[in-house]
C-alpha cells in the first residue's frame, strides 16, 4: 500500500504544482487521470524520489518515501513519460546493462533475469536489435522490462500509451494488467480509456489536487440518470453553454454533440445517455474549472 499525505510542491518560480494531495493506493492498477499540467508528472517523480516535496508524507508499507529514498528505490521501478536509451546498443545488452546498475551483479543471476524479462514483453526474437529500429511501442516494452527489473513492488508508469497505435497499445496495456495482478502499479495517464480498460481505482488530478477518487464502477453509477446530449449548430453554443452545463463537446457530420450534466431533463431536444468514464472526467474538469 502506498500512502500519500497531505502532499505539496511549491517550485521555485512559485508555481504550486502540488496542492494537499492525498491518496491512498493499494495492491494493482491505479490510475491517475488529469489533463497536460494537472500535476500528474511532478507527483510521478515525487513518489519515485526524484524530487523532494515541499511538504507531506508518503509511505510504501514500513519505508518512509521521503526520509529513506533510497530504500524505496530497490523496491521501485519507474518508466517516465520520457526515457533515455543508447539507441545503437541492442535490446539484450542495454537491459543487461542496466541489470548490472540495478545491483544484479552475478553473472547467471543477471543471465537470467535478462533473459526472462525480454520473454514477458515479447521482444526476445529482437533482443540483438539496436533499440534505435524498435517502433513506439517496441520501446515501451523494452521500457517496461528496465522497469521490472529487481521484482519491484511499486511501478510507476507515466503517459505510457502517448503516441501508440492500436495495436501496440493494446498489446502493452495487456502486459501491464499481467504486472499488476501482484504489485503496485500506479499509471498516469490524460487517456480515460487507459482507466477504463484496466484500473478497479483511479483518481483525478487537475490544478495540483485530487478531484475524485474512488472505483469506476462506483463512480459511473453516480452519473447514470445525469447525463443528456443534444446535436447542435456549432453558432449556438455558447448560447447552452449560458444556460446549461456543458461537460464535453464534439462534431459530427458537421455539427455539434454536446453532452450536459443535469439532474433532469434540460430541455427539448435532449436524450438520456449512459454515461461512461469520460463522462465522469470531463464533469469533473468542468466543475474544477468553476471553483478557479
Amino acid at each position: 500500500m502506498l500512502s500519500i499525505r497531505n502532499l505539496v510542491h511549491v517550485y521555485p518560480n512559485g508555481t504550486r504544482a502540488l496542492d494537499d494531495v492525498s491518496l491512498e493506493v493499494p495492491t494493482g492498477m491505479f490510475g491517475l487521470l488529469g489533463p497536460n499540467g494537472a500535476g500528474k508528472s511532478t507527483l510521478m517523480r515525487s513518489i519515485a524520489t526524484l524530487q523532494t516535496p515541499t511538504s507531506g508524507q508518503m509511505t510504501f508499507g514500513e519505508i518512509d518515501v521521503i526520509k529513506q529514498p533510497e530504500e524505496l528505490r530497490r523496491t521501485l521501478g519507474y518508466l517516465p513519460q520520457d526515457f533515455g536509451v543508447y539507441p545503437r546498443v541492442s535490446a539484450y545488452d542495454m537491459l543487461d546493462h542496466m541489470a548490472v546498475l540495478k545491483g544484479i551483479a552475478d553473472g547467471k543471476d543477471r543471465k537470467a533475469t535478462v533473459e526472462s524479462l525480454l520473454n514477458q514483453v515479447n521482444l526476445w526474437p529482437v533482443r540483438k536489435k539496436a533499440l534505435a529500429g524498435f517502433s513506439g511501442g517496441m520501446r515501451q516494452r523494452f521500457g517496461i522490462a528496465q522497469a521490472l527489473i529487481g521484482q519491484p513492488r511499486l511501478i510507476i508508469v507515466d503517459e505510457p500509451t502517448a503516441g501508440l497505435d492500436p495495436e501496440e497499445r493494446n498489446r502493452f496495456l495487456n502486459l501491464l494488467a499481467e504486472i499488476g495482478e501482484s504489485v503496485v502499479v500506479i499509471l498516469s495517464t490524460h487517456i480515460v480509456e487507459d482507466v477504463a480498460d484496466l484500473c478497479p481505482r483511479m483518481a483525478v488530478l487537475a490544478d495540483g489536487k485530487i478531484r475524485l477518487e474512488g472505483a469506476p464502477s462506483d463512480l459511473l453509477g453516480q452519473m447514470q440518470g445525469r447525463v443528456w446530449k443534444k446535436t447542435i449548430d456549432k453558432a449556438d453554443l455558447p448560447e447552452h453553454r449560458v444556460q446549461h452545463e456543458v461537460i464535453s463537446t464534439r462534431l459530427f457530420a458537421g455539427r455539434t454533440v454536446i453532452h450536459v450534466l443535469s439532474d433532469a431533463k434540460p430541455g427539448p431536444g435532449f436524450e438520456p445517455v449512459s454515461g461512461g468514464l469520460e463522462d465522469v472526467y470531463f464533469s469533473t474538469l468542468s466543475a474544477s474549472r468553476r471553483a478557479a
